[in-house]
């Protein structure tokens, strides 16, 4: 009995930091969603464990990418477990965590805190516990009215129970910018719907905007009051929304695959759908392989940039692609420092930023040349599929239904790469320590 006790107090005990904890909790999920999608009442026809593996992943990181028909391969069980993957991964798994503790009449530990603060990429733990319960209240409370709109129009088309049913899941789905449709074609039978157009954009507009958002507009409501990160992401939305619209309006214009045969109302509906929806939204009412190369070279753009942090979205952030704009325009004016809105940027945010970009970009160069060894498609289809996978948008040119098993594989792997943050896998798996120790400066010629 003493040689049992002496083993288990010499076993070794595994701790994991928390980017390692939120990538885990990830797996775990993918693998019980491929599981119970596997699963013979989860779908209508054979289902590979790899297409299985696919579907699942791509629900919790919210992508939306698809290579079997959800409305028509799976059934209303497959949808359903398809729907609480999506709800899992927009809001975060930690997210849920803290909601069953609250309602067990617990309390939060500092080691939850943590995660909590790893999984909404938030700079401090003071408050966090606030936010999660205004994060949820949000979600509900726009998800039920979303819910309510949507079903007052299609109730009457569809019937009660599939007409309340698809309601329910494109709320969850657009809310957490997931991109998943019950229909093939996304939603291009409402490409001119004015309630379905304002109801799904509103849902993952807000949806991607953040939390921490959201949270600083409910308590402040006075533009100056706000924080400089609510005012960047204010207006770096209405400006990229804004010009999105426009660009996609006059590159389109005359392109009778896409809205050149529609009126100048549909035109306009069109337009402002698939300017908003490539920042990890993953919806489209027009076909997004039919849009001109130039279109499709912004979307590439928008996509990669992505949604807000601390949002249901992913990509590189809109902050901080902002940061390194407002960075390099103050270099360029020989400032030192970063500032906006009379505050100044921190430089430890700024290489942030940068690290963001570069570790991503790394990962979109290594897929994209892998993707072009292993599939047979044109290179901009390989990247737009690469761009899409990581920024969890959905959106795909017709390769995804086409792709080898190595590049459903490669896939996957983005899709968890996009969702968890480049970096957080990076500290995943390099496990960075900090130095106290400083070295003489050196000069190095760049440019």
């Amino acid at each position: 009995m003493m040689d049992i006790i002496t083993k288990f107090k010499n076993k070794r005990v595994i701790y994991l930091s928390p980017p390692q904890t939120l990538a885990f909790s990830f797996l775990v999920f993918i693998v019980l969603g491929t599981i119970l999608l596997k699963l013979p009442i989860a779908s209508t026809t054979y289902i590979s464990w790899l297409d299985a593996l696919f579907t699942a992943t791509s629900a919790i990181t919210v992508t939306g990418l698809v290579v079997v028909d959800t409305g028509v391969d799976f059934t209303v069980f497959g949808q359903v477990v398809i729907m609480i993957l999506i709800q899992l991964g927009g809001l975060g798994l930690m997210t849920f965590a803290v909601l069953i503790v609250m309602v067990l009449g617990k309390k939060i530990g500092l080691h939850q805190r943590v995660l909590i603060q790893e999984a909404l990429n938030q700079t401090s733990i003071g408050g966090l516990v606030r936010l999660v319960k205004i994060l949820l209240i949000f979600t509900f409370t726009f998800e039920f009215l979303a819910f309510i709109i949507l079903s007052l129009r299609w109730v009457p088309e569809y019937g009660l129970g599939y007409g309340m049913y698809t309601s329910l899941f494109h709320t969850i789905s657009a809310f957490n910018n997931a991109g998943f449709s019950l229909w093939g074609d996304s939603l291009s039978g409402y490409v001119g719907d004015p309630i379905v157009n304002l109801t799904i954009t509103f849902l993952f507009i807000t949806g991607g905007i953040g939390f921490t958002v959201l949270a600083d507009l409910w308590s402040k409501r006075r533009f100056r009051t706000l924080s400089l990160h609510t005012k960047l992401m204010l207006i770096g939305t209405l400006v990229i929304n804004v010009v999105s619209m426009l660009l996609v309006f006059t590159l389109e214009y005359t392109n009778p695959a896409t809205i050149g045969q529609l009126s100048l109302g549909d035109k306009i509906w069109a337009s402002y759908f698939q300017a908003v929806t490539p920042r990890t939204a993953g919806f489209n009412t027009i076909e997004i392989g039919d849009m001109t190369t130039t279109s499709i070279f912004y979307l590439l753009m928008l996509m990669f940039i992505g949604a807000g942090s601390g949002s249901t979205g992913s990509g590189i952030k809109l902050t901080t692609f902002i940061v390194m704009i407002l960075a390099t325009l103050s270099f360029l004016k020989g400032k030192h420092e970063t500032v906006v809105f009379h505050r100044t940027i921190k430089p430890h945010v700024i290489l942030k930023a940068l690290a963001i970009i570069v570790v991503s970009l790394i990962f979109i160069f290594l897929t994209i040349f892998t993707l072009t060894i292993t599939e047979n498609a044109s290179f901009l289809m390989v990247v737009f599929e690469t761009i899409s996978a990581f920024g969890t948008v959905g959106l795909s040119m017709g390769l995804t239904g086409e792709l080898s098993p190595i590049g459903k594989q490669i896939i996957i792997l983005m899709m968890f790469i996009g969702r968890i943050g480049p970096l957080t896998l990076a500290f995943t798996l390099a496990k960075p320590k900090k130095s106290n120790i400083r070295y003489p400066e050196d000069e190095v010629f760049t440019g």
